[in-house]
This record gives C-alpha cells, structure tokens and sequence, in this order.
C-alpha cells in the first residue's frame, strides 16, 4: 500500500475515538474507565506466521516493531495519546505533527525525533495553532541551548493550557541550568525504562 505511513496513522485516531466511546460506556456500566496509548513506527519488519509446529503465531518481528511499542510506552511520560516516529511523520506529508522530543529509547544507541500527530479538526482553531507553533519554537531554542527564551514560551503556554509536555522540559531546563550540558550536547534524551 503506498500511502501505508497515513494509513496507519488514520488507523491510530480512529482507535482513540473507539476507545473514548467504549471508555464512556464502560464507566456508565460501573466498570474502569480505559484509556490507550498509540506508537507508531515505520520500517522494515518480518510478518507472517513464526514459530515451529508445536508452537505458531502470526506475528511481527524486527527492530522497526520494537520502535513503535516503546512508542507506545512513551505516551504516558510525555502525557499525550498518541506518538510516531521522524520515519512515519517524513511519509505523512498530508498531515501535521507536534514535535515532541528527540530521544534513544531503550535498546538502541541510534536517536530519533518523535512526534505527536495532530488531530486535523485541531488545526481550525487558531489558538491551538498558535500554540502548536511556539512550542515548536521553544524546542528549537531548548535544542540550541537557549533556556530562557524556551522557559519563557514554555511557561506561558502550561500557564495557558496545563500539558505534561510543557511542565517536563520546564522541569528539564531547571535540571541542565545547575547540570551544565557542554557545546557538545546535542539534545537528545535517553529513556531507560522500556
């Protein structure tokens, strides 16, 4: 399929519609409320049916597929729903993404930036844009360095909106003003956990 990246990515809403409907319906029921994050990556990876005779399962297997479930692992820390890889986000060129972080997960020695994509009705509102595109202006600023001027935009918008995203690199850049980073940093944060 040669628009895979969008599809996927389209696939990825559409469960987090599903499971706010069926979230709803549980907590009327008396049951937990549910909730889902949804990590996305693209590569190359074995699918099929894997195993031996006694033992088979249809299955994906490849670092590619392990990208994508420490994705999904990552929603929780940087408090959003939803997150895909610099691979898909470069292959979706009809939709728009938050920059969320440049990171090594754990198993890898290579970074890649992550992104969260951005809901299309979102974009409607020119408050949300505004706010989409100072944030990408402070993580500029934060890769370069620059931890006032980040502070400051990122302040203003967890003063304004209260996102887990903004508070964290507020709380990292408290970190690398007593933590001195060197001229060599070069932004990236390492994960540990899976």
């Amino acid at each position: 399929v040669k628009a895979h990246a969008e599809l996927a990515v389209k696939a990825g809403f559409s469960m987090l519609k599903i499971t706010d409907e069926l979230s709803k319906s549980f907590v009327l029921d008396g049951l937990p409320a549910i909730d889902i994050g949804v990590g996305i990556n693209t590569g190359e990876m074995n699918v099929g049916d894997m195993g031996s005779e006694y033992r088979r399962a249809y299955t994906v297997l490849g670092d590619a597929v392990n990208l994508g479930s420490r994705l999904e692992s990552l929603t929780k820390y940087y408090g959003v729903r939803f997150l895909v890889s610099q691979m898909t986000a470069q292959q979706c060129k009809n939709m728009t993404f938050r920059t969320i972080d440049k990171v090594k997960v754990k198993g890898k020695t290579e970074a890649v930036i992550i992104y969260e994509p951005v809901d299309p009705d979102l974009l409607m509102n020119p408050d949300f844009v505004a706010a989409l595109q100072r944030h990408e202006q402070a993580l500029v600023l934060y890769w370069q360095q620059h931890w006032n001027e980040a502070e400051q935009l990122w302040a203003s918008l967890y003063q304004r909106y209260n996102d887990k995203l903004y508070s964290l690199y507020l709380e990292r850049l408290t970190h690398y003003r007593t933590h001195q980073t060197g001229a060599d940093w070069d932004g990236v944060y390492t994960h540990a956990e899976k």
